[in-house]
């Protein structure tokens, strides 16, 4: 049933594709929590309104948020080159994966803060907070869970993106099913990859779940 599975290519295509999702969410997190929060302050009706600031930066991110992720991936090979010096490979696959995904997250941060009770931002100005600090001693520590949630979604769309990257040689379980499983018509490896892929993203949820509702009982 097994006899085209190399266990040991399927464990470093494993983490490979771990190192993928890892990288590219640490890096959409540092871009797109800014960048949510800048939607945010800039928006009409908020402290820092400010139209032309909100609509060419919700702009790009519509712009980014609309291109399907298999045009990013081959679109972005040239930038990607000159970021890590590679369009292949894990490190290839990071910038077209945090191109995307940032986008996406940013829009998730954004509609956290919104849900947020709109009392928490004009008691900090009655006390004579600045935006910053409203934003870091309010805002953000009131929106921690919805913000944690956030991530978590986010995670899990990486995981899907990083298996799509296999398509132009972006390493990982993806790779592996494109150029064995499809190519090859190796049905086990194309099944092993799927049934990792499925088991990473409930490990994500349920542990992500479990984070969120701790967080939610403190």
């Amino acid at each position: 049933m097994m006899a085209n599975v190399d266990w040991w290519m399927i464990g470093e295509a494993t983490i490979d594709t771990l190192l993928m999702t890892g990288f590219s969410l640490l890096f959409t997190v540092l871009i797109g929590l800014p960048v949510g929060v800048l939607l945010f302050l800039t928006s009409p009706g908020q402290m820092m309104s400010h139209r032309g600031i909100y609509q060419s930066t919700a702009f790009i991110v519509n712009v980014l948020r609309s291109v399907p992720f298999l045009i990013l991936l081959i679109v972005m090979i040239p930038m990607s080159r000159l970021l890590v010096g590679t369009a292949l490979g894990v490190q290839g696959s990071i910038p077209p994966l945090v191109a995307s995904a940032a986008p996406f997250f940013a829009r998730l941060v954004e509609n956290v803060l919104r849900e947020l009770d709109p009392g928490v931002s004009e008691a900090c100005r009655s006390m004579g907070a600045t935006s910053r600090q409203t934003v870091l001693w309010a805002l953000l520590p009131e929106a921690t869970t919805g913000i944690l949630a956030a991530v978590v979604v986010t995670a899990i769309t990486l995981v899907g993106y990083s298996a799509m990257s296999g398509v132009i040689g972006g390493g990982g379980l993806g790779d592996l099913a494109v150029r064995y499983g499809y190519q090859r018509y190796q049905g086990d490896v194309m099944a092993v990859t799927v049934v990792i892929l499925v088991i990473m993203v409930q490990v994500f949820q349920v542990l992500g779940d479990r984070w969120v509702a701790r967080l939610n009982r403190k």
